[in-house]
């Protein structure tokens, strides 16, 4: 079996760490190598990283100042060794068959990502993730590889998340995170991969990864300012689209531009933030005609957008 890097960033995570870490360890594909980066954390976290480096040998650790979840990824990137590369969040866990069942998948195939399904788990039930449409068996081309990525009403199981997918090493060691971006970098990466290497794609719903709800994240926060890094995002998404030849496809991109630049503008309205408001319904207006094209079949959804612009 070849040997699978997995990358793990971890900031204040000690309620969970252990958890996560028991469940890759324990992996049937059990040639791994296990790149923990504690990015500053303040609660202990490090020191269990510490102490699974001591117990068991295919776990390197890394300790740096805190710079965010992209930052982190960076220093795996630079220190990988395996032929494949999975990422895991220090608060969720993995099925002990998970990165075999997407090895078995990706094995002697040039450039293909494996993906698996994943369930969304809290203290109490745990809800596997199903779309509207199933993906169909077989290679999936690089143009559905970012088409399901972007139309989640569809194939939410599916996802732009780096987390319930396997790359080849070759295909991610030469592109970097952007650091600047801390929210929806895992879009933009995965992105820049499929794009930039031609990757194609195999497709498991089996729920092999475990997200966990109520986590302390971004996504949760109330604040306005750290969730704009996901509109630099999309916008960088979109870039990509053009300069590869999927200028046709380009409005996806910036139909969710619009989604986000709407959820930014309703946190800005409950924290009293009108320049930011403003300037998220100027982004509304712009984008709203793709938010209207990648949505045609949800109308329900257009009353909150224009409940924004009217206000």
């Amino acid at each position: 079996m070849d040997k699978i890097s997995v990358i793990i960033p971890v900031y204040n995570a000690k309620p969970h760490l252990e958890i996560c870490l028991e469940s890759v360890l324990n992996q049937k594909h059990n040639n791994l190598e296990v790149l923990l980066i504690n990015d500053g954390s303040t609660d202990g976290s490090g020191v269990i990283c510490n102490e699974y480096a001591r117990r068991d040998k295919r776990i390197r650790t890394f300790h740096k100042e805190n710079g965010g979840v992209s930052s982190s990824r960076n220093v795996g990137l630079k220190n990988i060794t395996g032929k494949y590369v999975g990422f895991i969040d220090s608060d969720d866990w993995a099925e002990p068959d998970m990165f075999e069942i997407l090895y078995n998948k990706s094995h002697n195939k040039n450039n293909l990502i494996s993906v698996c399904g994943y369930s969304k788990d809290s203290d109490t039930e745990s809800v596997f993730t199903t779309g509207k449409s199933s993906i169909p068996k077989g290679v999936i081309s690089t143009k559905n590889m970012i088409l399901y990525m972007l139309n989640r009403d569809y194939y939410i199981s599916f996802c732009g998340y780096l987390w319930n997918k396997l790359f080849p090493s070759g295909a991610v060691k030469r592109l970097t995170f952007d650091e600047e971006i801390n929210y929806g970098e895992d879009v933009l990466f995965y992105t820049s991969v499929v794009l930039k290497n031609g990757c194609k794609g195999l497709y498991t719903d089996i729920p092999l990864y475990h997200y966990r709800q109520g986590r302390s994240s971004i996504s949760k926060s109330e604040s306005s300012e750290k969730k704009l890094d996901i509109l630099k995002a999309y916008k960088k998404v979109e870039g990509l689209l053009v300069k590869h030849g999927y200028s046709d496809i380009a409005y996806w991109a910036r139909g969710f531009y619009c989604y986000h630049a709407s959820m930014i503008a309703e946190l800005a309205l409950k924290n009293d933030d009108n320049e930011t408001f403003k300037a998220m319904q100027t982004e509304i207006k712009e984008n709203l005609s793709d938010y209207t094209k990648t949505n045609k079949e949800f109308p329900e959804k257009f009353e909150r957008m224009y409940r924004l612009i009217e206000r």
